[in-house]
């Protein structure tokens, strides 16, 4: 028989509102990821999971306490950890002899795994090794991707997806150039993706656009790929599925170039000319010789129908 779940109903308005902020909504929050530890870590992969936290705050929790959890092995732990916290990506850490300085993103669907993927960090240089100056806290990033793989290779087009997931924060509809600060590049050949992030630096060019400079500002890591955990193309279209809401209506004849102008087609039936009305003007007016020349064309045509006509009468006779 079917386990029937118990429906707990809030007793407090604080209770209520949380419930209602995680209901489905057409247009969602920034995904909160979750940074959780495993039973043993490594300085590399605890500094660099501070790191990736900087970047993602305020949407970001980190769990202090270590954990006993292998998520290839079992995910429910981290399963619940995402319900209880209200965060559907979530990054975990660990080290041990076999996979040293291990690194593992994953994502929620339905507070259920969706996608995982493992990586070993290599060659890593912190924030603070870079003296530089850094970023405003809490700004959105721009994300660039470079290497054949994330176009062509399934598993890198995931993982690209995953990485949007992680690091795109809110969703905007236009970009004002001042905005634009941090960078944050992946670049995949072979079997690594190597992390990068820059500061954006606008001199002056002359003109109005101005010259772009980047500054690398850390962190700075490579990602060697160990081991995928890939949902089905079924699943992974049903997590996509936007609300009819949201859809955009198609409106027949209309479309839009790559620049973001809109073009239209107008269906006009054909006209005549000649019996297009003008601006009565004195200019525009025909002369006595125009009208004589018009009447004499005219008289000439149906003088030739009439001689057609009994041409064709004869040849019947």
């Amino acid at each position: 028989m079917p386990v029937i779940q118990r429906v707990v109903k809030p007793t407090t308005h604080r209770a209520k509102r949380a419930l209602q902020a995680r209901e489905p909504k057409l247009v969602e929050n920034a995904k909160n990821t979750l940074f959780i530890k495993g039973r043993k870590t490594s300085v590399i992969v605890a500094n660099c999971m501070k790191d990736l936290y900087d970047i993602k705050k305020p949407h970001g929790k980190i769990l202090n306490k270590l954990n006993n959890i292998v998520p290839f092995e079992n995910i429910t732990p981290i399963e619940e950890f995402s319900k209880k916290n209200d965060a559907s990506m979530f990054m975990f850490t660990s080290h041990n002899k076999k996979r040293p300085h291990n690194l593992i993103l994953g994502r929620m669907y339905d507070s259920h795994l969706l996608d995982m993927v493992e990586f070993g960090i290599e060659h890593y240089k912190g924030l603070k090794e870079f003296k530089t100056q850094k970023v405003s806290l809490g700004i959105k990033p721009c994300l660039l991707f470079a290497g054949e793989l994330f176009e062509h290779n399934h598993e890198y087009k995931r993982i690209k997806s995953l990485l949007i997931d992680i690091f795109q924060r809110e969703i905007v509809q236009a970009v004002r150039l001042q905005g634009l600060e941090h960078v944050l590049m992946f670049t995949a050949a072979e079997d690594r993706i190597y992390f990068r992030s820059y500061r954006i630096q606008m001199k002056k060019s002359g003109s109005r656009i101005p010259r772009i400079e980047l500054e690398e500002i850390g962190p700075s890591f490579d990602l060697k790929l160990r081991r995928t955990k890939i949902s089905s193309d079924d699943l992974f279209k049903l997590a996509c599925k936007r609300p009819k809401e949201l859809k955009v209506k198609k409106v027949k004849n209309i479309s839009k170039d790559t620049f973001g102008t809109q073009h239209g087609q107008i269906h006009i039936p054909k006209q005549n000319i000649d019996k297009l009305q003008t601006r009565k003007m004195k200019g525009l007016k025909k002369t006595a010789s125009e009208k004589e020349e018009q009447r004499k064309r005219k008289s000439d045509s149906v003088d030739k129908e009439t001689n057609d006509d009994n041409a064709v009468k004869k040849m019947r006779m």
